[in-house]
């Protein structure tokens, strides 16, 4: 009886052990996104000339102001992207205009001249609409109201980059072996860099939290 009772504990132990390895590797691997923003203040964060415009406000970075770009500027991939799945919580007021920069770097003042520009705009005068690669593949849907929280996603692999609000493709878009760029545009392509929030204009606010970003190979 003794026996059989140790062998009963010997191989339910075993099942705990297992369903254990189990649910770890399955926790590792839906693993992989890493926030970038903890919800409290700047810290991995960087901004140059209009910093005012950028606060935290309720676990949210809150963007009203003239103009300013916020910059990732923390430890993750040393701030030098190549390939991820990047994604924020997003959420505009009426007339906002903002946008998120990929493959970009720090820039004491000005529009940000390296990278491209995802547009986050759902009823500003500006017709490029929300998910729009800015200037280079232009949406002119609506896809997202005012007032309401959404996801805007973007995943950049090799020279493709795809563009996704609340998970409906808006863009997929592969960068040509040579860009037809104008002089102003030059560095506007696929060259690894930084994350960055765009504060546009004293009239648009514009709310991000949960900002994530996934690397890939």
């Amino acid at each position: 009886m003794r026996d059989t009772l140790k062998y009963a504990w010997s191989m339910l132990l075993c099942v705990m052990v297992f369903t254990g390895a189990l649910g770890q590797e399955a926790e590792s691997n839906g693993k992989g996104w890493v926030s970038l923003f903890n919800g409290k203040n700047f810290d991995g964060w960087k901004v140059g000339k209009n910093a005012s415009t950028f606060s935290v406000e309720d676990g949210a970075i809150k963007v009203a102001g003239p103009r300013a770009h916020l910059f990732y500027a923390g430890d993750v991939e040393g701030h030098n992207f190549q390939n991820f799945e990047f994604k924020a919580s997003v959420m505009t007021k009426p007339g906002a205009n903002s946008g998120i920069y990929i493959h970009t770097r720090f820039q004491e003042d000005g529009w940000p001249s390296h990278g491209y520009e995802v547009q986050v705009n759902n009823t500003q005068k500006d017709w490029r609409r929300t998910g729009s690669l800015y200037a280079i593949v232009d949406v002119k849907e609506k896809y997202v109201k005012d007032d309401v929280w959404y996801t805007e996603y973007v995943k950049v692999e090799g020279k493709r980059i795809v563009v996704k609000i609340n998970d409906i493709v808006v863009v997929d878009y592969t960068e040509p072996e040579h860009p037809n760029r104008g002089e102003g545009d030059k560095y506007r392509v696929l060259n690894g860099g930084t994350f960055a929030l765009q504060g546009h204009d004293p009239e648009s606010v514009v709310y991000y939290k949960d900002i994530m970003v996934k690397v890939l190979p």
